[in-house]
């Protein structure tokens, strides 16, 4: 695979050669945690990338559910992207303000609805500026374009399947938080929650997927970094952490070495820590 990718992940230097495309369309989806106290949609207002449209992962979502930020039902997905003139033939691509962080969870939200002409932008908006490429923040110009979305729900699992695939130990379930949180040694950031781990789960935390310049490693790198934890690469994968946005950036890099039995557990610790039911393992 070769460094750029237009379905998983591109540089920079890449974004920059081909920003003027008629095709090309550009997201900013920035989100934090409430204690980083950062506001994504007045950053993005401030200041983006030429073109970009702000994708907000809380309202882009479904609020049927109790969970935080769960996928939005087709037709919600398709009604925003319309709307921000996102359709079928563009290329897009998505970034966020911590360089690799909220991004992959729109690149697998978009393959979710069977859309593949995505890729995250490596290092994101942190690399962009150092290097001196444009920003600006002027409100991209908008026509409306239909998108046909089918949507793969192999790409997704809930709880029951989770709880099946901790016992069977058909998957590997890969854990992207930090390692105290996994272990169970502190408090999680959401009131309520219970500490710890899904049983039989393997920790990946997110960072150790990126190289010392905030971008992600290369495939023998990550491949490196996640059978180092334990994995084991010949199981399909589910993926997991405190909500199912950071999560999302194992998928790329599950993706990004060739590994395409790949699932996202969308409830993620939100839920599994809510319910005393689900067992919780530690250390």
């Amino acid at each position: 695979m070769s460094a750029n990718d237009p379905q998983t992940l591109v540089s920079t230097e890449w974004l920059a050669a081909h920003l003027n495309d008629p095709d090309l369309r550009l997201f900013d989806a920035s989100w934090y945690m409430p204690d980083m106290n950062r506001d994504a949609k007045a950053e993005y207002e401030a200041a983006h990338i030429p073109g970009a449209r702000f994708f907000d992962i809380d309202e882009i979502s479904d609020h049927r559910s109790s969970l935080p930020h769960t996928a939005p039902p087709v037709e919600k997905f398709m009604s925003r992207m319309r709307a921000m003139g996102v359709g079928d033939g563009h290329q897009v691509v998505v970034y966020d303000g911590m360089g690799m962080f909220s991004a992959a969870r729109v690149w697998w939200l978009f393959r979710l609805m069977g859309k593949t002409d995505i890729a995250v932008l490596d290092g994101g908006l942190p690399k962009w500026q150092a290097e001196g490429h444009p920003v600006e923040d002027l409100p991209p110009v908008v026509k409306d374009r239909h998108m046909t979305v089918h949507r793969q729900a192999h790409l997704i699992k809930d709880v029951t399947q989770v709880a099946a695939a901790s016992k069977l130990g058909d998957y590997e379930i890969i854990d992207a938080r930090a390692g105290d949180r996994f272990r169970g040694e502190v408090e999680e950031p959401r009131p309520g929650l219970r500490s710890g781990h899904i049983p039989n789960s393997k920790n990946v935390p997110f960072p150790t997927l990126f190289a010392a310049d905030g971008t992600m490693k290369d495939p023998a790198d990550l491949k490196s970094v996640l059978e180092g934890a334990g994995v084991d690469l010949s199981k399909p994968a589910i993926t997991t952490c405190g909500s199912g946005v950071t999560a999302a950036i194992i998928n790329l890099a599950l993706e990004r070495i060739g590994h395409r039995q790949h699932a996202l557990y969308d409830g993620s610790w939100s839920e599994w820590g809510m319910y005393d039911d689900l067992k919780v393992a530690k250390g």
